[in-house]
């Protein structure tokens, strides 16, 4: 039989990441680091069984992982209704283990309008799963400390502060918008995450990937965030309102019902980046190489992203809103 111990094939991962894939068979060559994620890390495990995607868990930054048994439940749940996906195969508070699928990585650019049209489809299906979702969600207030991290960074020679320094107001105007939108409803349980690099395009149809930030979701943030990033490029110069509209179009066709218009619709997109951009801000004033989540250069990356970005889309709020006419 054989025995998983502290091989070369498993250099970089931890005990409990290894303990977790005993039942996987036998590896027939090095689990491989998939490069790129923004919150975990990820690898290719080639076993006598087939070809999985191990992903370790970020426990040291991320929260969501107390709620991981009633993702896993989600996600098994959507695989059995027929979701494009790649099979979940396992959980536990290391890792998330899924079936290797292959596909073409999705560019951030429109997509085409089929495309579109089934992600909405999609997103009808899940929205009518009857599936148990245990864990309550206790959202904290949005954080208003960017003049003291804009001090910090410039302190310690981020090569963001100057940008950072120059948004301070915007970015607290952003917290304030994100803290006392109305958000009319319903709640849903949903992906919350679908962008173009959480999906693949297998025979120019979508694998929808990545679903561990799974939850309960205002309807319109979820339907705002991914027909939105579906139909724009890299920026918010080329967005293509045919395509925000096919996601729509996709979801009443799946049997959705649209959740009325109104600046609800972004609110979510906005605060999950707002967040995501000061959670990465930290770890680059940490100034260390943390042991899980992203390298430092991906959160680098992503502090800028969103130190050019955020102030460019919350300045296009009334633009936006047309889109939903």
């Amino acid at each position: 039989m054989h025995r998983w111990t502290a091989s070369p094939r498993f250099v970089g991962v931890t005990d409990d990441v290894r303990s977790d894939l005993s039942q996987l068979g036998a590896p027939i060559g090095p689990m491989i680091r998939v490069h790129g994620g923004f919150a975990n890390r990820m690898y290719r495990l080639d076993t006598d069984q087939g070809s999985f995607a191990v992903k370790e868990l970020n426990l040291v930054d991320r929260r969501w992982t107390d709620h991981v048994e009633d993702v896993f439940r989600f996600e098994r749940a959507a695989f059995a209704a027929g979701v494009p996906m790649p099979e979940p195969i396992s959980a536990s508070q290391h890792t998330l283990v899924h079936r290797w699928v292959e596909g073409e990585k999705v560019p951030e650019a429109p997509v085409p309008a089929a495309y579109a049209f089934e992600i909405g489809e999609i997103l009808a299906r899940l929205h009518a799963l009857d599936v148990e979702w245990t864990h309550v969600s206790s959202e904290d207030p949005v954080a208003r400390d960017w003049p003291e991290l804009a001090e910090r960074a410039a302190a310690t020679g981020q090569p963001w502060a100057d940008e950072l320094a120059s948004h301070v107001e915007t970015f607290l105007a952003i917290a304030q918008f994100v803290d006392t939108c109305e958000r009319p409803g319903p709640v849903v349980l949903t992906h919350r995450d679908i962008q173009p690099w959480n999906l693949l395009a297998r025979d120019g149809r979508p694998v929808v990937l990545d679903w561990e930030l799974s939850g309960m979701l205002d309807l319109a943030g979820e339907l705002g965030s991914t027909a939105l990033s579906l139909a724009k490029g890299p920026g918010f110069d080329d967005i293509e309102p045919a395509i925000f509209r096919s996601v729509l179009d996709g979801y009443v066709a799946g049997g959705g019902a649209l959740p009325p218009s109104g600046p609800s619709w972004f609110v979510f997109m906005i605060g999950g980046w707002l967040g995501f951009t000061r959670w990465n801000a930290l770890r680059c004033l940490a100034g260390v190489e943390a042991s899980t989540g992203p390298e430092l250069a991906v959160s680098h990356e992503s502090v800028r992203n969103g130190v050019r970005g955020l102030p460019d889309l919350f300045g296009r709020l009334p633009e936006l809103e047309t889109l939903l006419v």
